[in-house]
């Protein structure tokens, strides 16, 4: 199967557009009734603020926002960009928060195993562990996923209110929206850029800046935040992994 990076950018955006309308149809009845059937509830573990479940936490456009105003070391260019052009830039669809350089690799904001920011915490965040993504065994669909495991982190919680799952589902569907939005809106303004500009993807650069950030060495990547590209040099952290 073709990596995405080698499907034409018009087609991907074509894709999202689709998965947007899908996300639409879903009913919120169905979704907030699958969430009740669960009974999700956290328990402040922290787990999913470390790399041991999540590789890294994105942040849509207004997440930023509020970070920079909380801490503006706490955010950095979402891990693993999908682009390179022929002069070797990276271009990547958003932001991330910043991992500590830590054993356990935790968010910046996590301390003593709780959440220092927890009442302003960020879209992901809030919606966790619940998604509306494609799965595998159901093609064209897009259908809930719970992604936490119960009882390695969260726990059954059998007074969970309807109520409580509705919103719950709401806030999901809206935060998949303005990610698919997020995503879309990189790729068209990628594409033009690349022609304002006469640059492409080249699949050789690519994998050479991506060794060489691997390797500890400073590389240049292009975030796209706000409906523009803003240009960073990063280095990957020495890990004590």
């Amino acid at each position: 199967m073709a990596a995405a990076v080698d499907i034409p950018i018009p087609y991907r955006i074509v894709a999202l557009v689709q998965e947007r309308n899908r996300l639409f149809a879903y009913p919120l009845e169905q979704m907030a009734g699958d969430i009740w059937s669960s009974r999700f509830r956290c328990t402040s573990c922290g787990e999913c603020c470390t790399q041991a479940v999540n590789n890294h936490i994105f942040l849509l456009d207004h997440d930023v926002a509020t970070v920079k105003k909380i801490d503006p070391d706490a955010y950095e260019p979402a891990p693993d960009p999908e682009f390179c052009d022929q002069n070797g830039m990276l271009y990547v669809s958003g932001y991330a928060l910043r991992m500590k350089n830590d054993a356990a690799r935790s968010c910046w904001f996590l301390e003593g195993g709780k959440c220092r920011i927890y009442e302003r915490r960020f879209s992901g965040c809030r919606i966790y562990p619940h998604m509306l993504r494609r799965s595998a065994g159901t093609p064209g669909n897009i259908t809930w996923r719970q992604f936490a495991r119960r009882g390695s982190h969260g726990q059954y919680d059998p007074t969970l209110p309807f109520e409580e799952c509705f919103e719950i589902a709401r806030e999901v569907k809206e935060y998949e929206n303005a990610y698919l939005n997020q995503q879309i809106a990189f790729l068209e303004t990628l594409h033009e850029y690349f022609a304002v500009h006469g640059l492409r993807h080249d699949p050789g650069r690519y994998y050479d800046r991506t060794q060489r950030y691997r390797q500890g060495k400073p590389v240049d990547i292009n975030v796209f935040h706000a409906g523009e590209f803003e240009e960073h040099r990063i280095v990957k952290p020495d890990l004590f992994l």
